[in-house]
């Protein structure tokens, strides 16, 4: 399991990230300013920011008895679908209004944004489990 103190820095770095590429993404795509996507996009960072932490611990839990750095190439798309299925569900109402857009646009803009981060996640969480693996402890008998 990780600690709490690696699951900020996993979130932190993960979101950081996430902000600079969608952002300039998102403004060339949708012909916004960087200010207004950029804004909006640290909004939905807060929301999350605060998904990440709560799905990727039960996550872990339902996953306990694999080390992430083991995990399958299905696991991992299994778990980056996951969240972000549960992340669109969230973030539908705030993009809809934040661009003053109808929910079907917003829908649209939204899957645009998922899409961007099932892959985003994969390769972000496979990367950061080589970069930061977890220590093995030795269990005493």
């Amino acid at each position: 399991m990780r600690t709490t103190k690696d699951r900020i820095r996993h979130t932190l770095l993960f979101e950081g990230i996430a902000i600079v590429l969608s952002t300039v993404i998102a403004a060339v795509i949708l012909d916004n300013t960087v200010a207004e996507i950029g804004a909006l996009a640290i909004a939905l960072s807060l929301v999350a920011m605060g998904w990440n932490y709560t799905y990727n611990l039960w996550f872990d839990r339902w996953q306990h008895h694999t080390p992430p750095n083991k995990r399958s190439v299905k696991m991992r798309v299994v778990h980056a679908v996951g969240f972000e299925g549960g992340l669109l569900t969230v973030s539908l109402p705030l993009v809809a209004w934040w661009l003053d857009m109808t929910l079907w646009h917003a829908f649209l803009t939204d899957v645009g944004f998922a899409l961007f981060f099932v892959g985003y996640a994969f390769i972000f969480n496979w990367v950061y489990d080589q970069v930061f693996p977890i220590e093995t402890v030795a269990c005493e008998a």
